[in-house]
């Protein structure tokens, strides 16, 4: 039995909806399967889905202010008024400063960009910086991903006679900013028809209401912002990234070769996944170390020395970043395990001097992986007394609204449900853990605090093919609130499996349901090997992909979690390096069993572990998981109560045997007849002394001689008096088997016929029988 550390929860699209799916629109079991999961109830909405146009762009004059913002542009275009683009740090305020740069260049206004500095400047409007324009000249700034939560800088930006217009997406306070113009897609609520654009896709609206057409050319900016934020691809998101993903495909932008040169990326196959691992992580990177700014001009580069030497210093970046993310997230874990009091809140509170706040959300999101629970991650500075940092959430606690309860402790926050970032003074950390310590009790139930791995397509193996997966790929693009599909394999068995990589820690597995055969390959987790077996019938979670080998394409499973809840037998008979088997047990976990006091003793010191030894009234068996059964019992009755008491989830079968009869058999009734008269024709012979002898004349094992004797005396056929023997002719007649020698090898040898000699499958199915 393995039994994952989160619930799988299976949901099961409309078995009717997929048929229609796959026959209308001529698509594969598991393309239909997707559509369905991901809320296509007909044919008509998959095919909308499929098959997104510009219709699907939304009139950027819906948003309210637009007409106002373009309106104050164009007048600062036309006045030659000097124009700041105030960005964020993140690859979302990247691109979206990239995006209104573009449009305010290609329109010829006077126009500059700042991105504050995280360290210096924290996030958001920052009064010394809208000084520092006022002081520049600038007549208009226009903030983007940043501004919505800017009271007191846009108050001073207006008392310094600057416009302001705000393009933002993040949730607003109860008090919006004193600003001219306010251009967010939930501000006022319910205004524009769809309310979860980035930041970049805030700007990318203003940018197509200031061109009056659709500017083709930014959307591959947008696309990464939209994907990097995790906001939801649905409706107009996801037809950004969708078209912006295609403009990147073949665009000439000495940015995109010179990114997928230093990620190893091929253009050609950029996808979602590509943007999320590869090219938002270095945007993200630079303004988390220091300077967000390279990030700007890498975008605008108009020539591929210059690309390229940014990517590079991108790269670098991102090369630190992850190796500040480890060093903290191990200091972090280290003061966790330390702190009983961090360890028991059910909001994870940790905080540590020094550490980099450019990275602390990164590092919140491993805690919350690790722990499974809302974190927050701070930096102390403890000259000026503040604790700065990021946090993550789980699904049930809404962490705006919670943190939004303490704001007597906590004056500078914003955020998500799911993420958020905040500054505080140092004494109010303890504070601040122990409210929402109190706050995630009363709303968390014991449930929720456990991991859930949705699972929305369950798969047959019949279904799987590499046609199929491609089909797949012209779904996407995949992220929040349309996410990549999750499949599970139920009710599988493991045909072959055998460890792979130079230190055997993957594991290369053929699954089968009986009829199809499937390829499946498991990175980090070759200690599969050790805990699975054949015979079982096992689930899988994973991902498709195709393996290709010299033209060759062939569909295969990308293992991420298992479970099975049969119990499982772990053959290890005849292995005699006990080096070779023991790995293959955890020792900590598993009973080991001995019915017979010499394998105890012999052992005890070889293994290293506790043995216990096995009484005929299981006095010191107790139910257990794991059991290791060294050896044969002395009946099969003794084995079958241990199995009734242990309850055993995996057995491993041993079953160490010194003194083997299988192999000798029994002696026939003819060697028995033969024997007897041999004695009977010799009164007072002395056997002792000639049993070697006899061995030697008829051929027979001196074991054989020895057994048989022993019967014979058993049954008073045979007497022994002063090293004589004396066949007794008048003893009663008594068959053979109810010698008591003879009943014990009898039972041996069928024992082990059963049990140790017996093929894999017989010897399960013995057991199954008895667990059973």
């Amino acid at each position: 039995m393995i039994l994952s550390k989160k619930r799988w929860l299976v949901e099961r699209p409309d078995a009717q909806l997929v048929q229609a799916l796959q026959n209308d629109l001529q698509i594969s079991a598991i393309a239909a399967k997707i559509l369905a999961a991901r809320g296509c109830e007909t044919p008509a909405a998959a095919e909308s889905l499929l098959n997104m146009t510009d219709i699907n762009i939304h009139d950027p004059f819906l948003m309210h202010g637009m007409a106002e913002a373009v309106a104050r542009i164009e007048h600062a275009l036309e006045n030659s008024e000097k124009i700041l683009i105030y960005g964020d740090y993140d690859a979302d305020g990247i691109t979206s400063t990239t995006v209104m740069f573009n449009v305010l260049l290609d329109l010829g206004a006077d126009v500059s960009f700042k991105i504050p500095n995280r360290f210096l400047h924290g996030y958001g409007p920052n009064e010394a910086l809208f000084r520092e324009a006022h002081a520049e000249g600038v007549q208009l700034i226009i903030t983007v991903d940043n501004g919505i939560s800017g009271l007191e800088p846009i108050r001073v930006a207006k008392e310094l006679g600057m416009d302001v217009i705000v393009t933002d997406h993040h949730e607003p306070g109860e008090e919006l900013p004193p600003a001219d113009v306010i251009l967010h897609p939930r501000v006022p609520e319910g205004h524009y028809p769809f309310g979860e654009l980035a930041g970049v896709g805030v700007a990318f609206k203003l940018a197509h209401a200031l061109y009056g057409e659709l500017p083709t050319h930014l959307f591959e900016f947008v696309a990464i912002g939209t994907v990097a934020d995790l906001v939801p691809l649905v409706d107009e998101n996801r037809y950004l990234v969708k078209r912006g993903i295609e403009e990147m495909r073949r665009s000439l932008s000495p940015w995109i070769q010179a990114m997928c040169e230093v990620a190893s990326a091929e253009q050609s196959k950029i996808n979602e996944e590509t943007i999320g691992f590869y090219f938002g992580p270095r945007l993200n990177a630079v303004g988390r170390l220091g300077e967000a700014a390279p990030g700007v001009e890498l975008l605008m580069a108009e020539d591929s020395t210059k690309a390229i030497s940014l990517a590079k210093q991108l790269n670098a970046c991102n090369s630190e970043r992850k190796d500040i993310v480890k060093s903290i997230t191990d200091e972090a874990v280290a003061l966790i395990e330390a702190d009983e009091k961090i360890r028991e809140s059910l909001v994870l509170v940790v905080a540590g001097e020094g550490w980099n706040a450019g990275v602390v959300g990164i590092v919140a999101s491993r805690l919350v992986e690790l722990y499974y629970r809302p974190t927050i991650v701070l930096s102390l500075d403890f000259d000026k007394g503040t604790a700065k940092g990021s946090a993550r959430s789980i699904e049930g606690f809404h962490l705006f609204n919670e943190l939004a309860n303490n704001r007597d402790i906590l004056p500078h926050f914003g955020g998500h449900p799911m993420a958020a970032g905040m500054t505080l003074p140092i004494e109010h950390v303890d504070e601040l853990r122990a409210r929402l310590d109190a706050q995630a009790r009363a709303c968390l139930t014991e449930e929720q605090l456990t991991p859930v791995l949705n699972i929305d397509i369950p798969l047959k193996l019949d279904e799987i093919s590499a046609d199929a997966i491609e089909e797949i790929a012209n779904l996407g693009p995949f992220g929040t609130d349309f996410p990549k599909p999750v499949y599970v394999l139920e009710d599988v068995e493991i045909a072959t499996m055998r460890k792979i990589g130079a230190a055997e820690n993957h594991i290369k597995m053929e699954l089968t349901d009986g009829y199809e055969t499937l390829d499946s390959v498991g990175f980090n987790k070759g200690h599969l090997h050790d805990e699975l077996t054949h015979g079982i019938k096992v689930s899988f979670i994973g991902d498709l992909q195709i393996n290709e080998w010299q033209g060759r394409k062939k569909p295969q499973f990308m293992i991420e979690d298992v479970q099975t809840t049969e119990w499982q037998l772990f053959d290890i008979r005849g292995i005699r390096q006990t080096s070779r088997w023991l790995n293959t047990v955890p020792k900590e976990e598993a009973t080991f069993l001995a019915f017979r006091p010499e394998t105890g003793t012999y052992y005890q010191s070889l293994l290293g572990v506790p043995i216990v030894f096995v009484d005929a009234a299981l006095s010191n068996i107790a139910q257990t998981n794991y059991i290791v059964l060294l050896d044969l019992p002395q009946n099969v009755q003794l084995l079958e109560n241990v199995l009734q008491k242990t309850a055993p989830s995996r057995i491993y079968a041993h079953f160490y045997m010194p003194d083997s009869q299988y192999f000798n058999g029994m002696p026939t009734r003819e060697q028995f007849a033969w024997y007897y008269k041999f004695l009977k024709n010799r009164p007072a012979f002395p056997l002792n002394m000639h049993l070697p002898d006899l061995a030697k004349h008829t051929g027979w094992p001196l074991d054989a001689l020895k057994f048989m004797t022993q019967v014979f005396f058993e049954l008073d056929f045979v007497k022994m008096d002063s090293g004589l023997t004396t066949v007794h002719v008048n003893a009663p007649k008594t068959a053979l088997t109810e010698a008591p020698s003879y009943k014990q090898r009898s039972e041996q040898i069928d024992m082990e016929q059963k049990l140790v000699y017996a093929p894999y499958i017989e010897l399960k199915q013995w057991f199954d029988e008895r667990i059973h």
